[in-house]
């Protein structure tokens, strides 16, 4: 195994781990609406990337 391989290599207790560390410094009301400004990031990002190949299959 390689040491790049290794930061994709993350089990359960890491992520349990990140959890409490996030929730920690942002706190309990603040994680959905963190989550919701996640989400809607992801979806213009796809949305972005749908309109730049039809313009591209367009050319």
């Amino acid at each position: 195994m390689s040491l790049s391989m290794l930061p994709l290599m993350i089990g359960m207790p890491q992520v349990i781990l990140i959890a409490v560390v996030v929730l920690l410094i942002f706190g309990g009301k603040k994680i959905p609406e963190l989550m919701k400004g996640l989400g809607s990031g992801i979806k213009e990002f796809k949305d972005a990337s749908k309109d730049n190949d039809s313009a591209e299959r367009k050319e």
